[in-house]
């Protein structure tokens, strides 16, 4: 009876072992696709963003990571869809970056 339990307690280890190897193999491809749809943001960008205008978007990214995020993606897909003619500038990033934040609604409180 010890020698079936000790064997099915074995098989039980060599199962958890599998599975714990096949999800850090499934988090490191995922990292791993990450790190290159990134690097490929970052390629297009520099492609299409001056350097002045690639810094301002550096230092908004660390309070608005967000609106960051949301100016990146329409930026590569006006760039993605040939719509961009130059590249972006610091003052055309800041005209659109405010564009973006004043679309944001105020919320208020009213305490009745």
């Amino acid at each position: 009876m010890s020698g079936e339990l000790d064997a099915i307690k074995q098989r039980r280890l060599e199962q958890m072992q599998q599975q714990q190897a096949q999800q850090q193999g499934a988090a490191a491809q995922q990292a791993q696709q990450q790190q290159q749809v990134e690097e490929a943001k970052q390629s297009i960008l520099r492609n299409i963003l001056t350097p002045e205008a690639k810094e301002r978007l550096t230092t908004v990214k660390i309070a608005r990571p967000q609106l960051v995020e949301q100016v990146e993606m329409q930026l590569i897909s006006l760039a993605q869809s040939g719509q961009l003619r130059t590249k972006i500038d610091d003052a055309k990033l800041k005209a659109l970056l405010q564009q973006l934040q004043s679309r944001k609604r105020d919320t208020t409180i009213k305490h009745i």
